[in-house]
């Protein structure tokens, strides 16, 4: 019995160990493209990416690996007739399956603590990549386009030479109302200082212009600091329920509850005083609606916090569901062709699972469902699983 089950899993860990390594490979190729093209970044500051983009390739690579694993080695021992000689002997075909179900559940919990990493540590380590590349970037951006933009300024060049900027044209965001800012000068240069986190532009012989009105005039050297989040294209909210570890979410629930709870007790009192004094009006006043405003937002940011640890367990879990539909189907199709047998089980779980899965993640956000709805797909596929190794068993 021993050795049918270690026969078992060396075979599924021989599978599963190569088709990772090319999927996580594929998919961190993906990753370093985009990051690439969005921010324009050179080779050097990709390989200081890779290790933090590697537990999002492996997050989104180990469930679909997993399945074609189980799909290729019960669907080939099916086909040879291995399982019917297994239970000729006596030996259920549970026992075969239930190596692949203990790795997919230790899987499981590895690709919980992935999803967990990917969006906190490897989403920051990126972040922090880009920032202590901004100044490559940058020139880069201007050597090829002649332009480098964020939501916050832009720099358009009439030529690079070296390290100077021939004839730039910088125009910074206003903040609130205020009118934009556009800096011309003869030639500039930019230096990235990381103990202050800025970006520093020292222009030369140019003029400073606010509302098409020529404000400033200067022959010498004007320098100008951008904060690094506001000089790279990659702003994030990194308080974000989504970019939360596990383990911050609770304290975050806690913190917004109480906002909420102070919220509502100002806004009580203040509709008492404004109800007493007869001053309806301002029940409907700007500031009013400020209150409301930031009273919806905490809630929904409630929701959202309630929902992101179903949804990493959820999503982590699909290792087990995954398996659990597979490898019976594999089993009863007795197909060796394993793209045939992966394609049959993978397209119900497309079908079915995903699709399940964003639904109960949108209304769990929006709070019309409650957050272990997110679950469903998974339910689904564990029943589906359930009958089919119910009918194997009887095969």
């Amino acid at each position: 019995m021993r050795l049918i089950t270690r026969y078992v899993l060396l075979e599924l860990l021989k599978v599963f160990g190569v088709t990772l390594t090319v999927m996580t490979v594929m998919m961190l190729l993906v990753g370093a493209a985009q990051e690439a093209m969005l921010q324009g970044v050179g080779p050097a500051p990709l390989l200081r990416m890779m290790p933090y983009l590697l537990p999002n390739a492996l997050r989104f690579a180990v469930p679909g690996t997993v399945l074609f694993a189980a799909c290729s080695v019960f669907g080939r021992m099916s086909s040879s007739n291995e399982i019917t000689a297994t239970k000729s002997l006596g030996i259920s075909p549970m026992v075969l399956i239930a190596p692949a179900l203990v790795l997919s559940f230790v899987l499981s919990l590895v690709t919980v603590w992935l999803n967990d990493l990917a969006v906190s540590w490897g989403r920051e380590g990126v972040h922090g990549v880009v920032l202590q590349s901004v100044e490559e970037i940058a020139y880069g951006m201007l050597k090829t386009q002649r332009s480098y933009s964020t939501n916050k300024f832009s720099i358009n060049v009439m030529s690079v030479e070296g390290r100077k900027l021939v004839q730039p044209t910088v125009v910074f965001q206003g903040e609130n109302d205020s009118p934009p800012m556009t800096l011309t000068a003869r030639e500039a240069e930019m230096f990235c200082n990381l103990q202050k986190n800025v970006l520093t532009i020292v222009l030369v012989d140019g003029a400073m212009e606010m509302e098409g009105r020529v404000s400033v005039r200067f022959r010498d050297s004007v320098e100008h600091e951008i904060p690094l989040k506001q000089a790279t294209n990659k702003e994030e909210d990194t308080e974000g329920p989504s970019h939360l570890p596990l383990w911050r979410i609770p304290q975050e629930l806690q913190a917004t509850g109480l906002k909420i709870e102070q919220l509502e007790k100002t806004m009580a009192a203040e509709a008492a005083f404004h109800i007493l004094s007869g001053d309806y009006l301002k029940l409907n006043g700007s500031d009013w609606r400020t209150r409301r405003d930031k009273l919806r937002i905490a809630k929904e940011r409630i929701h959202r916090l309630e929902t992101e640890p179903w949804r990493r367990w959820a999503t982590g879990f699909s290792c087990l569901c995954f398996v659990m539909v597979g490898a019976p189907l594999a089993v009863r199709l007795r197909n060796s062709d394993l793209w045939t047998s992966f394609a049959i089980c993978f397209l119900p779980i497309l079908l079915v699972y995903y699709p399940l899965l964003a639904l109960g993640v949108d209304r769990a956000k929006d709070g019309a469902l409650p957050p272990y709805s997110v679950w469903l797909g998974n339910i689904i596929l564990m029943l589906a699983g359930l009958w089919l190794m119910r009918k194997v068993n009887r095969y």
